[in-house]
């Protein structure tokens, strides 16, 4: 990949393709002693030119993580993070949208001379409308505008497929829709890295694996991953032809790259996570001792990197935590996640020493902060938003249904989620006609839930309940195809299996279900025995083994996605309207002002713990 696109804001960093780490290589040694960047002078007090002195510098690092295209503060549950005091009570903070985050970060940089702003992937994809209906542009913009230098890929980033994917990168017009406005898409000023993700014929990555950023002999490498589990979790169409190697593997290997280069100071930027023991923001996941505190595939990431990285930034699982976790040397080493949505970013000191070039690992202090709104906005973000708000606004302030509380989705904790339950029913009544697949049965992924549907007015609604053809986007913003297909009564129990074994025993994705579907789900037990073949009903009748059935589902599920092989084994196979329209006329249908949907009362799994 050319550099000239990112070094029209960053002249003196490095960027590395998988064909050209010989040409990159050369350009690190050819760097003059004490060049520097120019971006942020005015921020950071620090000038082109400058005389610095000193054994060790610090470095910040700004970071953050899973910001889904969300410029506008999220809505409801979405928009909050947990704050625990010293008594145990917890207080409940809003928190993000990007004009505030802007406002942190620039204030947070002042001072700091040196100062990285990275970030762990999902900065696109699964975005509200603003964002989404322009294929994320908008939220490019945005981040060009607050700086950011970095960004590994995550899954979300290939939603629209590889192609579309390297132009977000390099920019130009979208090949269907154009470019809004006329005015040619830029591209990002930041590089995205992708060196786990290769082209299955070339075995190149197909974005840069790595990234070196220097200032005033200052240089620190960064390599760039998602989860090796993506093509689990993404629609097969727009990946094909990919490959998606080991995080670990591919973090050692482009480390010793780097090493090999003189860089040996290293950030991996990982999307993939953990989950702490508690959802406060600032939980000690070091209590009682060490990354005590955080579990999931991160924990076993970290403990097998190369001693050589000296911090990790994750994402992913939209937690947020900044712990402790040995590496193989057992040595100290940082690894932190922001929470998501921009409603957090992680500030990091990262001790350099020039006489080694490498960090002292005893001297990182990292910590996660809330990016509240009691700041004031930034001017520049406000601009960019309410242009893009003014293009989206004839389709986005359309009112399609009224709800009488909040419906919660994403801020939902239990398997069963009201909002789960309302676009499962939205799904198989647009599905049961027989010209729209005859469905009998609806099954949606909880993944696919983006955001809870809010009651208190927002935006240019007049009234408490009223539910936008924006916020309906927000919450289905895939724009997934609905599928009907035959699957027999023993294949649909596979599939109540799979969501709690195989590839989904350590994190259960319980899928949501239709009215008239019910089951036992017993947590007691491991494995497929959670779910009893027994306890599963349709419409209060025992499900017939041997008996087929139709059942609806988005196409990201009956291609086999989130662990569920079984479900793409289904036959007859009818392609109907997106799952975002059925999701508004089923609203429509069933909802005015005088009479709106109340929260589904989500008793249709019954959870034995």
């Amino acid at each position: 990949m050319s550099t000239t696109r990112h070094k029209k804001r960053t002249g003196r960093r490095i960027l590395a393709t998988a064909a050209g780490l010989a040409t990159a290589g050369a350009l690190v040694a050819a760097l003059p002693a004490g060049a520097a960047e120019e971006q942020d002078a005015g921020a950071s007090g620090w000038k082109r030119g400058e005389k610095v002195s000193g054994r060790t510098v610090d470095v910040q690092l700004l970071s953050f993580n899973d910001l889904h295209g969300n410029l506008e503060p999220p809505a409801g549950s979405s928009g909050e993070v947990s704050h625990v005091h010293a008594d145990g009570t917890t207080e409940k903070i809003k928190a993000g949208g990007v004009e505030y985050l802007a406002t942190h970060l620039r204030t947070a940089r002042k001072g700091h001379p040196y100062s990285i702003t990275a970030a762990a992937g999902d900065m696109i994809g699964a975005s509200p409308l603003v964002s989404g209906l322009f294929h994320d542009e908008p939220t490019i913009d945005a981040l060009n505008k607050l700086k950011l230098d970095v960004s590994s890929v995550g899954n979300h980033e290939f939603d629209e497929g590889a192609a579309e994917l390297a132009r977000i990168q390099k920019g130009g017009c979208h090949p269907t829709d154009g470019c809004a406005e006329g005015t040619t898409y830029q591209g990002a000023d930041f590089p995205y890295l992708a060196a786990n993700v290769t082209d299955e014929k070339t075995g190149k990555p197909i974005l840069d694996p790595y990234f070196v950023w220097e200032r005033a002999g200052v240089r620190i490498g960064f390599v760039g991953v998602t989860l090796e589990g993506t093509p689990n979790i993404v629609n097969a169409e727009g990946i094909k032809g990919l490959k998606f190697g080991d995080e670990v593997e591919t973090i050692n290997k482009y480390t010793k790259v780097l090493e090999a280069k003189g860089v040996k100071s290293v950030v991996a930027l990982i999307h993939e996570g953990g989950a702490p023991a508690s959802s406060a923001y600032n939980y000690d996941c070091d209590s009682p001792g060490p990354g005590d505190g955080v579990s999931g595939p991160i924990v076993d990431i970290a403990k097998r990197l190369s001693p050589q990285v000296d911090a990790v930034v994750t994402g992913h699982t939209h937690q947020a935590y900044a712990c402790t976790i040995a590496d193989p040397a057992g040595k100290p080493r940082t690894v932190t996640s922001a929470a998501s949505f921009g409603k957090l970013y992680t500030d990091t000191t990262l001790t350099y020493d020039r006489a080694t070039k490498d960090i002292v690992r005893t001297a990182v202090a990292s910590a996660n902060h809330v990016v509240t709104r009691d700041v004031a906005p930034a001017p520049d973000m406000t601009r960019l938003i309410e242009r893009w708000k003014a293009l989206a606004a004839p389709i986005a302030d359309r009112p399609v249904g009224h709800i009488s509380a909040d419906i919660n989705g994403r801020g939902s904790t239990a398997y069963e989620k009201p909002l789960g339950d309302l676009i499962a029913d939205a799904q198989l009544e647009g599905l049961a006609p027989a010209d729209k697949g005859g469905a009998q049965i609806a099954f949606m992924n909880p993944g696919g839930i983006r955001a809870d549907l809010v009651h208190a007015k927002s935006g240019s609604e007049t009234a408490d309940g009223v539910v936008t053809y924006g916020e309906a986007y927000t919450v289905q913003p895939f724009t997934n195809m609905m599928t009907s297909v035959d699957l027999t009564g023993a294949q649909i129990v596979t599939a109540l299996q799979q969501q709690v074994s195989g590839s989904n025993e350590a994190s259960p994705k319980i899928l949501q279900v239709s009215r008239g579907f019910t089951y036992t789900l017993d947590m007691t037990k491991t494995g497929a025995a959670r779910v009893d073949a027994s306890s599963v009903r349709l419409n209060g009748a025992p499900l017939d083994p041997a008996k087929t059935y139709r059942v609806a589902m988005n196409e990201f599920l009956s291609g086999g996605g989130d662990g569920f092989p079984v479900l793409a084994q289904g036959k007859n196979k009818l392609v109907g309207a997106s799952d975002l329209d059925v999701f508004v006329a089923y609203l429509t249908a069933h909802s005015s002002a005088g009479s709106p949907l109340t929260p589904p009362a989500a008793d249709r799994i019954t959870v034995v713990k």
